[in-house]
C-alpha cells in the first residue's frame, strides 16, 4: 500500500515513517527538511513541501491509497499560528487528496478540542475545524485525539526540575491524564488507518495528576520535589503581554493553560511502555 505521511520528521511522524517501512508499504515521506542519517534512507522516497504554500503539495498524493498527516504548529512561532499550518496546512493537503483520488485520510488532532471553552484556545480550535471539514468532506478518514506524549511532558516539566520548583495551577493539581508514548501511537494509528469514519482519543496505560509527574521528574532527577502554586488568571495575563505575542508565545501559553486544567484522559488505551520508566530514564535518576 503507497502512504503518503505528512510531518514525516517530527517526534510521533519519523516513528510512524519507522512503523510504516518495517509494515511493508511504500512511504513518501514529506516535511519541510529530512532528517539526516536517519537509518531509512532508501527505504522511502522524501518531498519537501511547505503545507502554507498549496504548490510545493501539487501531485504529492498520486497514486497514494492512503495519507496520514502529523502536521501542527507545535511551539511558539512569530511567522506561523495555528490556523495557518493546523488549519489551511492540513486542509490543503486533504483537497490535494481529493484531486488525487486517495481513499483515506488519516489526522492526527488532540484530545479535548471539541469541548465547551476550546474555541478560544488557537491550537485547540484549528485543529477541531479540521475535524468538522473532514467529517463533512467526500473522503473516508480517521481522526486520531492523542492526550499528549511522553517526551512533551518531560520536556516541558524539564526546565523546572532543573531550576528547583514547578508551577502549576493552584487548584488544578489534582487534573490527570494519561498521555501516550510515540512508538504505542504510532503502531495504533498504523493498525487502524484503515478503519472508516471513526474518532479514538488514544492515551497510554498509566493515569497521573499533573502533581504526580511533576514528583516523579524531581525523584528522578534525585531533587528535593517542591511545587508552588500559579493562579490561573495568571496565565490569561501573560499570554497577552505584548512582548509574548511578539515573541509568537500567546497561542502556546493558552494551550499550556488548558492542559493544565483539564483532565485529558483517553479512553482507547495503548501500548505497554511506562510512563514511569521513561521519566526515571529520562532525568537519569533511580527512584
Amino acid at each position: 500500500m503507497k502512504v503518503l505521511l505528512a510531518g514525516a520528521f517530527g517526534n510521533l511522524g519519523f516513528e510512524l515513517l519507522k512503523c510504516l517501512i518495517a509494515e511493508g508499504h511504500e512511504v513518501v515521506a514529506a516535511d519541510l527538511k529530512e532528517k539526516e542519517n536517519n537509518g531509512l534512507e532508501g527505504k522511502y522516497t522524501f518531498r519537501s513541501i511547505d503545507a502554507t504554500n498549496a504548490k510545493t503539495l501539487e501531485g504529492i498524493c498520486d497514486g497514494c491509497d492512503i495519507v496520514i498527516t502529523t502536521m501542527g504548529l507545535t511551539g511558539a512561532s512569530t511567522k506561523f499560528t495555528a490556523y495557518d499550518i493546523d488549519y489551511q496546512g492540513n486542509m490543503n493537503l486533504y483537497n490535494e487528496a481529493v484531486k488525487a483520488g486517495v481513499k483515506k485520510f488519516n489526522y492526527i488532532s488532540v484530545i479535548a478540542c471539541n469541548e465547551p471553552g476550546a474555541e478560544k484556545v488557537p491550537m485547540l480550535h484549528a485543529k477541531f475545524m479540521v475535524e468538522e471539514e473532514l467529517k463533512k468532506g467526500s473522503m473516508d478518514y480517521v481522526i486520531y485525539r492523542p492526550t499528549g506524549y511522553f517526551y512533551d511532558i518531560a520536556k516541558v516539566f524539564k526546565p523546572y526540575v532543573d531550576k528547583g520548583e514547578m508551577q502549576l495551577l493552584k487548584g488544578y493539581h489534582g487534573v490527570k491524564a494519561n498521555v501516550v508514548d510515540c512508538p504505542d501511537f504510532a503502531k495504533f494509528i498504523v493498525a487502524h488507518m484503515n478503519d472508516t469514519n471513526k474518532t479514538y482519543e488514544v492515551g497510554g496505560k498509566e493515569t497521573y495528576t499533573y502533581e504526580e509527574m511533576a514528583k516523579m521528574c524531581f525523584r528522578a532527577a534525585g531533587k528535593p520535589v517542591i511545587i508552588k502554586d500559579s493562579p490561573i488568571w495568571m496565565f490569561g495575563l501573560l499570554a497577552n503581554l505584548p512582548k509574548i505575542k511578539k515573541e509568537g508565545k500567546h497561542d502556546i501559553i493558552l494551550f499550556s493553560k488548558w492542559t493544565l486544567s483539564h483532565d485529558l484522559v483517553g479512553k482507547d488505551v495503548t501500548g505497554n511502555a511506562s510512563f514511569g520508566k521513561y521519566i526515571k530514564e529520562y532525568f537519569g535518576g533511580k527512584a
